[in-house]
């Protein structure tokens, strides 16, 4: 007869996993956005050829923000205020060079009176508002 082998045991059954747990949510940044207190650190300079980037970044670390672990960030938000137009590129390219702050756009608006019939007890009044911005680009 043929010798049929004991049967092996069993392997031992896996421990049951534990229902995983939510990660409790980061909590929201109350401070400002990196975008203001980058205009801010460039306003408060007195310099009139603007503020080299690395100022920026020293200054921005004096404040308490974490420069080193947000690098791409900082650079990021530098050319995104560029082409914004809240900051001036004075010198350099891209995240780098000085930057100043960008003049205000000065905006007049223009009104027009029409009258609508010659008769002036009917008469409507269409008021037209023209709005023209003056744009003076002198840097």
């Amino acid at each position: 007869m043929a010798e049929v082998a004991p049967a092996a045991p069993a392997a031992p059954a896996a421990p049951a996993k534990a229902p995983k747990k939510k990660k409790a949510a980061k909590p929201k940044r109350t401070g400002p956005s990196l975008g203001e207190l980058i205009v801010k650190a460039v306003g408060a300079s007195k310099e009139r050829s603007g503020v080299s980037a690395a100022a920026l970044r020293k200054s921005l670390a004096a404040g308490g923000y974490d420069v080193e672990k947000n690098k791409a960030r900082v650079r990021t938000t530098l050319k995104n205020l560029v082409t914004k137009g809240a900051l001036i590129q004075v010198k350099g390219v891209g995240a780098s060079g000085s930057f100043k702050l960008a003049k205000k756009v000065e905006t007049k608006l223009y009104c027009c009176y029409q009258r609508s019939s010659s008769n002036v007890q009917n008469s409507k009044i269409t008021i037209n508002y023209d709005i023209s911005l003056e744009i003076n680009l002198k840097y």
